[in-house]
């Protein structure tokens, strides 16, 4: 791997972003290889979330502008083949089992603030700083619309990718782009400790809660409640279920 590196210390699974030079932007390679990345540690049975961090003062600069200078007089089909490289990155976090953790130090812009948005929980340290900036170089944010206006809303979102304004780490949690905002002087311990929390969860539940959680998109309130009968149902049949159960009345003596 050229752009990342991957590894794995128990049950999480780490992907750091690798070009802090380039501040850790994006191109077609990159995103390739986050891809490949991802589904290698989903498919590890020892892994039961996936950390997403960066080298360097920044998260992600977003799209490689240099790369993208190089592709200013190339067919629609390579621009194409560059965007879907990042757009199945966004689909392989949302439809592998793990769940994935992104902890942004520094700038998150553009491509990089989609990337921390595709994940299902995002830390940040309170000097991180988030923007989708594209209008202002004439582009457009526009995959990753499709996530930000199901975290922001609709009015939020727009306002942000029509003025490309930054935002600091507490108005990003205030919107619901961020899951906690966390002090920067312990960052990586703090990081770590909600990672290893998570870690300790069986990973039969923590897929069952992923699953259940983006297939409620679009859901009718009936249909979201039948559909969580049915996943209820599937978790009771699992060893897992039925371990926690006993330890919890062995500790407890029957009591709630």
């Amino acid at each position: 791997m050229k752009r990342i590196r991957i590894g794995s210390s128990g049950a999480v699974g780490r992907i750091t972003l690798a070009r802090p030079e380039k501040r850790n932007a994006l191109d077609e390679l990159a995103a390739e290889e986050l891809a490949r990345a991802l589904g290698q540690l989903d498919a590890d049975p020892s892994v039961r979330v996936v950390l997403l961090d960066a080298d360097g003062e920044d998260f992600c600069a977003g799209a490689d502008l240099a790369a993208l200078e190089d592709m200013l007089e190339a067919g629609a089909d390579a621009h194409r083949r560059d965007a879907d490289a990042l757009g199945h990155v966004f689909t392989t976090m949302r439809e592998m089992s793990r769940p994935v953790v992104a902890a942004v130090r520094g700038r998150a812009l553009a491509g990089g603030a989609g990337l921390a948005t595709a994940c299902d929980i995002v830390l940040a340290a309170e000097t991180a700083r988030f923007g989708y900036p594209e209008v202002r170089l004439g582009f457009v944010p526009a995959m990753v619309m499709t996530m930000l206006r199901r975290v922001a809303g609709e009015r939020r979102a727009f306002e942000l990718v029509a003025t490309g304004r930054q935002i600091d780490a507490r108005e990003a949690l205030d919107i619901g782009l961020v899951s906690r905002v966390l002090p920067s002087v312990e960052f990586p311990e703090r990081v770590d400790e909600i990672v290893d929390r998570i870690a300790q969860s069986p990973p039969g539940a923590l897929q069952f809660i992923k699953r259940l959680y983006y297939e409620l998109d679009g859901r009718s309130f009936r249909e979201g409640i039948a559909l969580g009968a049915a996943t209820n149902v599937d978790a009771r049949g699992t060893e897992e279920f039925r371990d926690g159960v006993r330890r919890f009345l062995s500790r407890h003596g029957g009591t709630p």
